[in-house]
């Protein structure tokens, strides 16, 4: 068995196993295998920093093991917690491509449509499960639209999004997305996933 064949099948087991699977992230992160592909666009989010006002959790890996830690916490209310455990651990793996700078501000504008993409790529690596890698792929793509429609933003695509994947689904990971973030209020963040969930025509 290769390193990264090794590697890949004990995340799965401490995904879907742990309490708080960062612990083991952590641990294996500054290894030689997580510098190399596929595992190399997992250690790039250590590198790649995000808005202040908007995560003051620090860099993009903090927060993916804030949200992956929540994610783990509400795994049995998804309806298919593997492909949930994995899309909060990928969830934002597009953010090394697309981060910049600009006006003196860190964007990391369509994340979600390039981390898709990506998302299929990496878990492509050792699975050929297509019902797995588009369930994966789906929620990433679509994890961003807790915020677009509940701000009624142009970006907003509920029919597209209500075509491509589940909606409790996608409201889950948003959930655990926004939790994963130094001083999120929990009530707030559950609000906001009852309003999206509303607008989407889903109920409460």
């Amino acid at each position: 068995m290769s390193a990264e064949r090794q590697l890949f099948e004990q995340i799965d087991r401490s995904l879907l196993q742990d309490d708080r699977p960062s612990r083991f992230l952590e641990s294996v992160s500054e290894e030689p295998v997580f510098r190399k592909p596929p595992f190399v666009w997992l250690y790039r989010m250590k590198g790649t920093g995000q808005s202040p006002s908007h995560h003051p959790e620090g860099s993009v890996w903090n927060h993916t093991m804030l949200v992956t830690d929540c994610a783990a916490q509400r795994k049995t209310q998804s309806k298919n917690p593997r492909a949930f455990m994995w899309a909060a651990l990928l969830h934002d793996i597009g953010k090394p491509l697309v981060t910049k700078v600009r006006r003196g501000k860190i964007t990391s504008y369509d994340h979600d449509k390039a981390g898709a993409g990506l998302a299929r790529e990496f878990l492509s690596e050792f699975t050929q499960d297509g019902r797995f890698l588009t369930e994966v792929e789906a929620l990433v793509r679509w994890h961003m639209q807790i915020l677009f429609v509940v701000n009624r933003l142009p970006f907003a695509a509920i029919d597209e999004m209500k075509r491509q994947a589940d909606l409790r689904e996608v409201a889950l990971l948003g959930l655990c997305d926004r939790l994963g973030r130094t001083g999120a209020d929990v009530k707030t963040e559950e609000d906001h996933i009852r309003i999206f969930l509303e607008r989407c025509g889903a109920g409460g």
